[in-house]
């Protein structure tokens, strides 16, 4: 079961109120909720920037762990990571905690809002993969000048945000998917991304699906949002770009977001915790509310979910009680009294909205077998060594040749932040001071061994600073490595 109901036929929500503005928002959109009748037994607990001024690094503490796990749906303000205090943000702690693998951004038009791009007809969702790529934050300083991340894209991941939103295309009766990549540049990592999309497009014959390079997908946001239905990307590209599409239909104040994982789902608006107007009465809760319709559509609250949508588009359309974002400080309504007006108007319906047919989503499930992908043969023929040296690029590719002339590893090429430089390719850049050094087994067949990349890493070392070594491999015949930039 994705959700729990109580003894007492009530619908359990862990509701964490937030920071700063947090519980002004998630107050309104729990009063709207209690006023359309909908049975759900409220667990308030804490998390952010008290629970790290407390000495808590994660800033989520074990009662509130323990609470999403009894109820496995959370309704949650912004949180505060304070200038000082803990390490990492305590959203990002929940998602990963609880697998939330799928982020959802609806992005759609709302009356009396005014943006550049009124009367379009936006209508769009983002899917986002919300857990590995560069957000897996495996960072390292490689030299005192350079540094690095991996990118961490995994066929598991891929393939369940992938069908996750295909899914949501269905649930949601939408008729076009576009997978949104980087696939050109990053052929490795993008590429399994793009590949994979194409594969699981076709267990969706119903659904039209188009591959987009990330760019050019952020290009027609701007220039014909309108054509897009669902887009499905990584975790980084996501992140850009729902905040991007966000601004098309007025901003994060409008920007509902949800986090879908195996077991739980975690629901929370995209905006800030906005300190300064903390306790002031004056923020727009719409971004709140719509994520709190996204939640009952969760529970199963379809009926209520529309009832409450309609209101706040009655409320919109009827332009009496808005907030300071959209009329400015003269005219601007109270959070409360926003609030009130949609209460009010509960049973109401908008005339110009057209209201999906919402269906559950299905989610993918969690498969724990950590091997995704198997293979009749893996090889080692060869291995990238990272250098660092305060040197050129001739020097060091022929004291490399001659430091390893009798191992069975042969310098292959040297390149610098992906571009090959030894042997030169007539390039003329700007060196750092960290070498990428690539060295391939002499016999084509052969197998590289531990034993000769250890002796290898010893001759290198009695010159130069090795800073890391990664194994090239092959997979069934197939390179599991990039080639560098000039490369032949």
């Amino acid at each position: 079961m994705k959700y729990v109901v109580t003894p007492q036929g009530k619908k359990l929500v862990t509701l964490i109120p937030g920071d700063g503005i947090g519980p002004e928002v998630v107050a309104s959109a729990r009063r709207i909720i209690e006023a359309v009748g909908v049975p759900i037994e409220w667990d308030e607990q804490r998390a952010g920037a008290s629970v790290f001024r407390e000495g808590i690094a994660s800033g989520v503490p074990e009662e509130t762990v323990a609470s999403i796990r009894r109820s496995r749906v959370v309704l949650k303000g912004p949180l505060e990571t304070p200038v000082g205090y803990g390490e990492k943000s305590a959203n990002v702690t929940l998602r990963k905690l609880f697998e939330a693998f799928a982020n959802v951004r609806p992005v759609r038009e709302l009356p009396s809002v005014p943006t550049p791009y009124r009367g379009r007809g936006i209508d769009l969702v983002i899917v986002r993969e919300n857990v590995e790529d560069l957000y897996a934050g495996i960072e390292y300083v490689d030299t005192p000048g350079v540094t690095s991340a991996f990118k961490v894209i995994s066929v598991k991941g891929s393939e369940k945000i992938i069908r996750f939103a295909f899914a949501l295309a269905r649930a949601e009766g939408r008729q076009v998917v576009h997978g949104a990549t980087k696939a050109n540049i990053l052929k490795v990592t993008e590429g399994l991304f793009k590949r994979l999309f194409e594969t699981i497009a076709r267990e969706f014959p119903d659904i039209r699906a188009e591959h987009i390079i990330i760019d050019n997908c952020a290009h027609q946001l701007v220039k014909q949002p309108e054509q897009f239905d669902v887009i499905v990307t990584t975790n980084m590209n996501g992140d850009i770009i729902s905040d991007l599409a966000s601004g098309l239909v007025g901003g994060l104040g409008f920007a509902p977001s949800a986090n879908y994982g195996h077991d739980v789902a975690i629901f929370e608006p995209v905006h800030g915790s906005a300190p300064k107007y903390a306790g002031k009465n004056v923020i727009n809760p719409t971004a709140m509310i719509l994520t709190a319709i996204l939640m009952l559509r969760y529970l199963d609250e379809f009926a209520a979910a529309e009832t409450i949508e309609h209101a706040l588009l009655v409320t919109l359309e009827e332009g009496k009680a808005l907030t300071r974002d959209v009329v400015g400080d003269a005219e601007a309504a109270t959070t409360t009294a926003f609030t009130d007006a949609i209460i009010s108007n509960l049973g109401r319906r908008s005339t110009h909205w057209q209201p999906r047919a919402y269906s559950p989503i299905q989610i993918p499930e969690l498969h724990p077998d950590p091997v995704a992908v198997r293979v009749k043969q893996e090889r080692v023929v060869g291995v990238d060594v990272f250098i660092e040296a305060d040197t050129n690029p001739t020097d060091l590719g022929r004291a490399l040749e001659q430091l390893t002339a009798d191992s069975p590893l042969a310098l292959y090429h040297v390149s610098s932040r992906g571009l090959q430089v030894y042997p030169d390719v007539g390039a003329s850049i700007d060196y750092v001071d960290h070498w990428r050094c690539r060295f391939l087994a002499r016999a084509s067949e052969g197998e590289v061994n531990d034993a000769a990349i250890l002796d290898l890493l010893t001759k290198i070392g009695q010159h130069f600073t090795w800073t890391s070594v990664l194994r090239l491999r092959e997979f069934d015949g197939e390179q599991g490595f990039s080639k560098a930039q000039g490369e032949e």
